[in-house]
Parts: C-alpha cells; sequence; structure tokens
C-alpha cells in the first residue's frame, strides 16, 4: 500500500472522525470529501440494491441461503474452538456506509479465503429501540447482493458481542 491510500472502510472511518474536529485557534477547517468507493466491483455489483429499496428479482437461480448456523458450528464459534479469520465494526455509521463498508469487508474476506467472520452492529439506542443496523444487517446478509458471499449468519454469543453481533460464515472460494 501506497502512503496516502486508503482502504473504503477506512475513508469512511476518516470521514466520520474528521467531522468531528475542530480546526486550532487561527486554522480554517479543510472540507472532508465524502468517501468515494474505489475497491473493483464484484461481477454481481449491478444487482447490488441500496438499503430501503426494493431487490431486483434474480435471473439465474441463487444459492438457497440457510439463515442459521448448526448448532455445534455456533458452540465451537462461541467457545473460540473455530477462528473468527475477520471482524467489521459498525456502530456510528449510517445505513448507506454500514451496507458499504459491510459489502467491501465481505467481499475482501471472501475473496481471501475466510470462512468465519464476526460482523459488530451495536445493540443500537438506549430508548429501548432495536438498533436501526441490528435490524438491517441479517436482512442485507439474505438480499441476493450478499448471496453469493455468505452462506448461513446467527447471533454472536456473549463474549463476543451477544445480539449485537454476528457470526457469519463465507461460503468457500471455488477454484
Amino acid at each position: 500500500m501506497t502512503r496516502g491510500a486508503l482502504k473504503d472502510e477506512d475513508r469512511v472511518l476518516w470521514s466520520l472522525v474528521a467531522k468531528t474536529a475542530t480546526p486550532l485557534k487561527g486554522k480554517v477547517a479543510v472540507a472532508v470529501p465524502e468517501p468515494v468507493p474505489s475497491a473493483p466491483e464484484p461481477p454481481v455489483a449491478a444487482t447490488r440494491p441500496v438499503p430501503g429499496t426494493a431487490a431486483p428479482t434474480p435471473k439465474a437461480k441463487a444459492p438457497r441461503v440457510s439463515h442459521n448456523l448448526d448448532e455445534p458450528t455456533l458452540e465451537k464459534l462461541s467457545r473460540g474452538r473455530l477462528p473468527i479469520e475477520g471482524r467489521v465494526d459498525l456502530h456510528g455509521l449510517t445505513q448507506q456506509e454500514a451496507y458499504s463498508l459491510l459489502f467491501s469487508f465481505l467481499y475482501r474476506a471472501h475473496a481471501g479465503g475466510a470462512r468465519y467472520v464476526l460482523v459488530i452492529t451495536g445493540k443500537g439506542s438506549s430508548s429501548g429501540g432495536d438498533g436501526v443496523l441490528r435490524r438491517s444487517v441479517p436482512a442485507w446478509l439474505s438480499t441476493p447482493a450478499f448471496r453469493h458471499l455468505v452462506s448461513s449468519h446467527d447471533h454472536a454469543s456473549r463474549q463476543h458481542g451477544g445480539s449485537g453481533a454476528l457470526y457469519v460464515r463465507l461460503r468457500r472460494t471455488r477454484p
């Protein structure tokens, strides 16, 4: 990686931090441009829906998704017998930022051969309601855009974030 080149998730995180910073006395604030994804799009990117819109119907028959992990796998993950090969934290992001970050993270993890990853959504607002990302992320993982990446997902165990996190099993890469 060259100096100054940021990954998509780093760029999103940096823009969030830069928006909260105040300039020093006598200095002018620098405008922070909105992050523009620069990662190569996967072949199915044309069918990727925007959060809040209806997903287009796939023309080819997509693989069937089992949303829940099987009990033995869930137990091994919760006890640390299966490694979690990556994690992404979506706290404080908007739905659009979280969707883009999640998709790019899962795409890279899948391409890198990772099998199990942890997605941290947070538990939501303190006013007693479910968080937006806590409700949205499982729905996104079931859409056609994620179907070629995700095999199954389930709520994480308490030590990995409980209901504020998800274990995600990625599909095996085909040679």
